[in-house]
């Protein structure tokens, strides 16, 4: 799993990958769905700076809403826009819940062992019959989509990344300069991700039940994502 330095480091520079601007389309397949299902509690895992857990607020004004995830700094902004969010790994979490999502392909960030015990926490923390909504890269995401050099900057920060793919694993060397004072100050950090397929996913990894998917494309005609909705059985 990316340590929670490199995703500190990732949330000073979302603004500049463009994550906000793909976000609606990816959040209408998880807006459209959570529609047509009951639910008062849900839980975000990955919350990120909170912007999905704030819109699920507002649309669906549920009982219990709260976000969690392993980078301290995102979760500050999480609770600054007044919502719930903890710091903390979901098999460290009490309590369950009715429906829980993994929003922007956060089950990409585990390796197969990770993954393996993550969903198991999912399963132990949803209420019977209760719902995972997640979605994955696919293939072409990380090939076409996701691989090569980039190089973004305003007024104070330089960020430079650098990916590649090879064997299912996706690698991404994040280098930002910040400008403090008359000077910039370095950090680099390394963020990998792992390939999955629908299949991996939906036989036997877990008990639950894929019981929907549809395919997301965010920036090419091709699909790059995997919309998926699970039900504990």
């Amino acid at each position: 799993m990316t340590n929670s330095t490199a995703l500190d480091l990732y949330a000073k520079v979302e603004d500049l990958l463009g994550v906000k601007e793909a976000a609606p389309k990816l959040y209408a397949h998880y807006f459209l769905t959570l529609n047509n299902l009951e639910f008062d509690s849900l839980l975000d895992v990955g919350c990120g700076s909170g912007d999905f857990i704030r819109q699920i607020k507002s649309a669906f004004e549920p009982t219990e809403l709260l976000g969690i995830d392993l980078s301290p700094q995102m979760v500050a902004i999480t609770r600054k826009q007044g919502l719930e969010a903890k710091a903390i790994d979901l098999c460290s979490l009490d309590g369950r819940f009715d429906v829980i999502t993994a929003v922007f392909d956060m089950l990409n960030y585990l390796d197969s062992t990770q993954l393996t015990a993550f969903l198991s926490c999912v399963e132990k923390h949803l209420n019977d019959g209760g719902y995972f909504l997640c979605d994955i890269n696919t293939l072409f995401g990380f090939e076409e989509v996701a691989v090569g050099s980039i190089s973004i900057d305003d007024d104070d920060r330089f960020l430079a990344i650098e990916s590649d793919f090879n064997d299912g694993v996706y690698v991404s060397e994040f280098t930002l300069f910040e400008k403090k004072s008359d000077c910039y100050q370095k950090s680099k950090e390394t963020i990998e991700q792992y390939y999955y397929s629908v299949k991996t996913l939906s036989d036997g990894l877990s008990n639950m039940k894929l019981i929907h998917q549809e395919s997301v494309s965010l920036y090419f005609d091709e699909s790059d994502k995997e919309f998926l909705v699970f039900q504990k059985i």
